[in-house]
């Protein structure tokens, strides 16, 4: 699948991270705070967005007595600790990345998430310097599903889109990096289960976990 690729850059919560648990947690829990019940389709609205956009999403529709920046703050600060000691790698993701640097292929993070969870995950787990570049979508003018991300991930990287090779968990993020031209392999993940079919017929490749991805190639080997 990355053979002839020059980089592989991974989306981080649902793909590398087994981590969209929390949020369930922190939305139930902070809406709650005010008095509110997480709608059913919250999760469609704000899939991709980024850390802003999904904060200035919540103050608009329930009218938070917050301002955008204090939003960010609240959640940073509800999440931190469970991404520092609870939050797992995804099965066989560290193997993979470890083969992936063996072989000299350039990775980079991509993520909707703030770089404050992003680095405290990859910290407590060993893991931030085998990656060249760390990128948020607080970093591009539009999120995922526009494809700024995953481009500005690229031109970090010194890598082409059609040399990439992406790893993502939902809809909005495949289709970004479809957008910037790059081949995409999804990950299943429990919180998007229902759409496993869809997720499957968008992008290019389809994994249970990286453990089988890793088998699979040294099979090849």
């Amino acid at each position: 699948m990355w053979k002839n690729k020059k980089a592989v850059i991974f989306d981080l919560d649902g793909t590398l991270i087994d981590s969209m648990w929390v949020w369930s947690d922190v939305d139930i829990n902070y809406l709650g705070s005010f008095g509110l019940e997480v709608p059913e389709d919250l999760n469609d609205h704000i899939e991709g967005m980024s850390f802003t956009e999904c904060a200035s999403y919540f103050k608009e529709r329930f009218a938070l007595p917050r301002t955008v920046k204090e939003i960010e703050e609240d959640w940073n600060r509800m999440a931190i600790d469970r991404y520092r000691t609870r939050v797992p790698l995804k099965e066989g993701a560290r193997a993979f990345i470890t083969a992936l640097r063996e072989e000299g292929i350039r990775m980079g993070i991509a993520t909707s998430n703030s770089r404050e969870l992003a680095e405290a995950v990859l910290d407590a787990h060993g893991i931030a310097p085998y990656f060249d570049s760390i990128h948020t979508a607080l970093e591009v003018p539009r999120g995922k599903p526009a494809p700024d991300i995953y481009l500005l991930a690229a031109r970090s990287l010194r890598a082409e889109p059609c040399d990439c090779l992406v790893f993502e968990d939902v809809p909005s993020g495949i289709t970004a990096a479809r957008e910037a031209g790059m081949e995409v392999c999804a990950v299943y993940d429990a919180h998007s289960a229902d759409r496993a079919e869809e997720i499957r017929r968008m992008a290019d490749h389809y994994i249970e976990d990286f453990s089988g991805l890793l088998s699979a190639h040294r099979e090849d080997l």
